[in-house]
C-alpha cells in the first residue's frame, strides 16, 4: 500500500506542475503573443497542448491509485 501512497503523490505533484505549466504557456500563446518571437509562439502553443494532456494523464493516474488504495473516487 505505501507503494501506491508514493505514486498517488506523484500524479497529484504531476497535476499541479501540468497545472502551472499549462497556465505559464496560455499566458505566453495569447495575452503576451504580441511581444513574442514567432517560434517562442508556436512553442507556447505546442506546450499548451501538452500540459493540458499531462493533466488528463496525471489526473487519471490519480484515479487509478485512489481506486487500488480503497479510497473514494470522485
Amino acid at each position: 500500500m505505501e507503494h501506491f501512497e508514493k505514486w498517488l503523490v506523484i500524479a497529484n505533484s504531476g497535476i499541479l506542475a501540468s497545472l502551472v505549466g499549462l497556465l505559464i504557456t496560455v499566458l505566453l500563446a495569447y495575452p503576451l503573443a504580441g511581444a513574442l518571437s514567432l517560434s517562442v509562439q508556436i512553442a507556447a502553443h505546442m506546450g499548451t497542448l501538452f500540459f493540458a494532456v499531462g493533466v488528463k494523464i496525471a489526473y487519471v493516474a490519480r484515479l487509478t491509485f485512489l481506486s487500488k488504495l480503497g479510497r473514494p473516487v470522485h
